[in-house]
């Protein structure tokens, strides 16, 4: 199959184009077709090697672990699925070799649910890693009706998901975001805040009743400002620096894969509750452009290779 790959640590000129061994297919898991692949951060920082002390990690390395696609045959022990359907998942294993940036990709079951019926292979491809970190996270957070949320990078990937899964929740929104993307939040439904000196005041100024929950996307010193802001320091959730979030009694998060979340996803998109965002398309061979464009951490919804 064709796939893109790495044989060592680097930039993203370390991924070129390889003819490799289609993928092997467990008792318990599919082999899909791949349609589409989502471009997340962390496939950047697993090709640099950021990951490489939490993951036993293998070389030939396909990136990527969103996909689309269509199961092409399944496992003996798969009453799940069947050649034909049409999937999406968070294909994270217990190691780090065979990804989703390539034609085909061995999906255990625990990783995957159908796609949602009106969304396309692209759409479907944006939306398991960052929708499962939003959907999971204000779980964490215990977000509910009648709370008001402050999500930090409310304009990316995950917080564009965040937005709209807190306000499906009954949560009132505030966001941050350059004044680029105020606009895109509160076409969301979100009040946005610009980041910077002054931050803690202008979210005061935005919900005078104070915040309830805080979701950290973005890292800094987001989780500093925001301690002043939330009443209760366990309902401050981060997704990027453990460090710091466990050392003040906040939480930390890190997305697992989890069927019966993907299918809240795809029912919330095909009742028009979530809209994914795709700021762009690539083809396969261009994977090393899109983690250029992700790396910039700028843009706002998700990045997505299509395949075939």
């Amino acid at each position: 199959m064709k796939a893109m790959a790495i044989t060592a640590y680097g930039g993203p000129e370390a991924m070129r184009p390889m003819d490799l061994d289609d993928p092997k297919v467990g008792p318990d898991a599919v082999l899909v077709r791949v349609r589409a692949a989502g471009v997340n951060p962390v496939d950047a920082k697993v090709r640099a090697g950021y990951l490489d002390a939490a993951f036993p990690t293998h070389f030939p390395l396909i990136p990527g672990w969103d996909v689309a696609g269509v199961v092409e045959r399944t496992g003996p022990a798969v009453p799940e699925f069947a050649p034909g359907d049409e999937v999406f998942g968070y294909v994270r294993k217990d190691h780090i070799q065979h990804g989703t940036y390539a034609e085909y990709v061995a999906a255990p079951v625990r990783t995957l649910a159908r796609k949602p019926a009106t969304a396309s292979f692209v759409e479907a491809g944006a939306i398991p890693l960052a929708g499962l970190t939003a959907w999971q996270a204000l779980r964490v957070a215990g977000v509910s009706s009648g709370d008001t949320v402050l999500v930090h990078a409310a304009a990316g990937g995950v917080g564009t998901f965040a937005v709209q899964l807190a306000r499906v929740l009954g949560a009132t929104v505030v966001g941050t975001a350059s004044e680029g993307n105020h606009d895109h939040l509160r076409s969301l439904g979100a009040t946005p805040v610009t980041y910077g000196d002054g931050l803690a005041e202008r979210v005061r100024a935005a919900v005078p009743g104070g915040v309830s929950a805080v979701l950290d996307l973005v890292g800094g010193d987001a989780l500093a400002v925001s301690e002043a802001l939330v009443e209760d320091p366990r309902r401050m959730v981060s997704i990027i620096d453990a460090a710091t979030a466990l050392g003040m009694g906040a939480r930390y998060w890190f997305v697992r894969p989890n069927p019966t979340d993907l299918v809240e996803l795809a029912r919330l998109v095909d009742t028009g509750q979530l809209v994914v965002h795709v700021s762009g398309t690539l083809p396969l061979e261009d994977a090393a452009e899109a983690h250029r464009q992700v790396e910039t951490g700028h843009g706002t919804g998700k990045i997505v290779l299509e395949v075939g």
